[in-house]
């Protein structure tokens, strides 16, 4: 798909109470040489039926990347009442390499919105750690006329970024959730938004930083 990119909004800084357990040791430069491994546990939500999202990993262990291909959500003339929000829930299962952990520092959301006059869109993403009971999240609602493609980068200040406690394997849970509201101007006429598009499949990159774990005495 061509078009220049806007920033209509991404996800927010993740999580801002850490987790119990040890808390990280020195900040480091590069990632662990050694490869991670993410595997996803679950998938859930009416943006992600089972076979269409899938998770890799970058070859320098800088970030991974979430690629959707049905993710759309619209309002509007003949569409589907229940088609006006989509949302997507992703159980992940990060192995890292020993005595490293690891933070979410940002994220890149990318994806196209066709909004006719009148109608609005809002995209929204939440992200906690399993065992935690703070979930933070933000909410990016964006307007017609449009007709697009969007990009949005959303990042942590360092001292900010929550890191997955050392020694504990957590699942990472990321919810994202696309809403459109074909407004009253012209109800007869669709308006919609995704995160896939007509050429191929759009990515949602996650990059993370790295530290190393305290020595076990």
């Amino acid at each position: 798909m061509t078009g220049g990119l806007l920033l209509s909004g991404a996800v927010a800084a993740l999580l801002t109470t850490a987790l119990p357990g040890q808390s990280p040791s020195s900040v480091i430069d590069n990632p662990p040489p050694d490869k991670i491994v993410i595997d996803v546990a679950t998938v859930n939500g009416s943006g992600c039926p089972q076979g269409t999202a899938a998770v890799a990993v970058s070859p320098d262990n800088t970030a991974f990347t979430v690629t959707y291909s049905q993710y759309l959500a619209q309002a509007g003339g003949n569409s589907d009442p229940t088609s006006f929000r989509k949302n997507c829930q992703l159980n992940l299962i990060v192995h890292v390499p020993q005595g490293f952990t690891y933070a979410i520092a940002s994220a890149d959301y990318r994806g196209f919105a066709s909004l006719q006059s009148g109608a609005s869109g809002v995209q929204r993403a939440s992200y906690y750690f399993q065992g935690s009971s703070n979930t933070a999240a933000k909410t990016h609602p964006f307007s017609g006329p449009y007709n697009d493609d969007w990009q949005a980068t959303d990042s942590t200040d360092w001292a900010q970024l929550v890191w997955a406690p050392c020694g504990v394997l957590r699942n990472f849970n990321i919810n994202t959730e696309l809403r459109v509201n074909a407004g009253s101007a012209n109800p007869g006429k669709v308006s919609f938004m995704t995160m896939d598009s007509t050429d191929g499949d759009i990515s949602t990159v996650y990059h993370m930083a790295w530290k190393t774990c305290p020595a076990k005495s």
